[in-house]
């Protein structure tokens, strides 16, 4: 199969081409950085440089694919819109991915009962996030399972906290790499609040095998969420700190001179909660994740360290860069 990975220098994106290369299949990758394309070729990606937004050359990648796989930016409706016309009439696969900071709950670092289940999603739920930019977001995951009904077999993979490093150009997740970024610059690992919100979260190994399994079996028109357990931020951050020999986890203070986070990145991403089920993953696609703890992969990843400073992009509100942290 060729594939279209839009992304495929970022996270996800990256480690998602290198499964499918190491799958057998032909992959070429948008990036938007002329400087990657290098980086790309040596995994065996052939590299295409050019922007979301130059709907040219996404309707002539699509259209020479057999399938595409859109993990550039969850929040682009232009770039969906411009994928879904390419590949109307095709009954081509087209997944998107989208993360679960849409059903984020809560900002103050309190814990939450609430969990979701992808029902959330289908027609006539009528279930709408409150902040705008979930709001922007669910719209354009509604545009492309929509596309179904033009000849599409899409599918929004709605992935939560990934851990893991990357395979492809790009090694590091947001979230977990802000965390960290902040510990090192103030010499204590900060939360908000307690830190007794609590995020469903997957490795990117099991994330990558769950793009490929959705390639060759998703029914048209399918949300998943992607988890494989969950954890609360103290027990995130208490690994962060044992792993790097720091004190204990403090409350976040805006007003501190190593502060890294925009106020919006703090409460509704590092405050929030958001808990899912990925039911659908498991029952209709038979995916089995191998990873289970998040706070394993710490104690073992950061010391030494392994995750490289200053790859952190953390002044997004609600996870808004790419959703590589839900």
């Amino acid at each position: 199969m060729h594939v279209f990975v839009t992304g495929a220098s970022d996270y996800i994106g990256g480690t998602v081409a290198a499964q499918l290369v190491r799958a057998g299949h032909t992959v070429t990758g948008l990036t938007r950085d002329p400087a990657k394309a290098e980086a790309l070729a040596r995994i065996g990606v052939r590299p295409v440089v050019g922007l979301l937004d130059d709907a040219p050359v996404l309707t002539e990648q699509a259209r020479h694919a057999d399938a595409v796989i859109n993990a550039a930016d969850s929040d682009h409706l232009g770039a969906a819109r411009t994928l879904i016309a390419a590949l109307a009439g095709s009954d081509k696969p087209l997944i998107h991915t989208s993360g679960s900071s849409i059903v984020g709950v809560g900002t103050e670092g309190e814990a939450s009962a609430t969990v979701f289940d992808e029902a959330i999603l289908d027609e006539g739920s009528g279930w709408a996030p409150g902040h705008p930019v979930r709001q922007a977001r669910v719209a354009v995951d509604r545009l492309v399972l929509a596309a179904a009904e033009r000849g599409v077999r899409s599918a929004v993979l709605c992935n939560s906290l990934i851990y893991g490093h990357g395979r492809g150009p790009a090694r590091d997740s947001v979230l977990i790499a802000a965390l960290v970024n902040q510990a090192r610059a103030g010499g204590v690992v900060r939360r908000v609040g307690a830190g007794r919100n609590i995020w469903s979260n997957v490795h990117l190994d099991d994330v990558a095998d769950l793009y490929l399994l959705a390639l060759e079996k998703t029914a048209p028109g399918t949300f998943y969420f992607v988890e494989n357990g969950e954890e609360s931020l103290a027990a995130m951050t208490d690994a962060i700190a044992a792993a790097l020999g720091l004190p204990g986890p403090r409350p976040w203070d805006p007003g501190s001179p190593d502060n890294l986070w925009h106020p919006e990145f703090a409460q509704h991403a590092l405050g929030s909660n958001s808990r899912v089920r990925a039911d659908r993953a498991r029952g209709l696609l038979g995916w089995r994740p191998r990873h289970r703890s998040i706070t394993d992969w710490l104690a073992t990843s950061l010391a030494p360290a392994a995750i490289t400073e200053g790859t952190a992009q953390v002044t997004g509100p609600a996870g808004a860069s790419a959703a590589d942290h839900g």
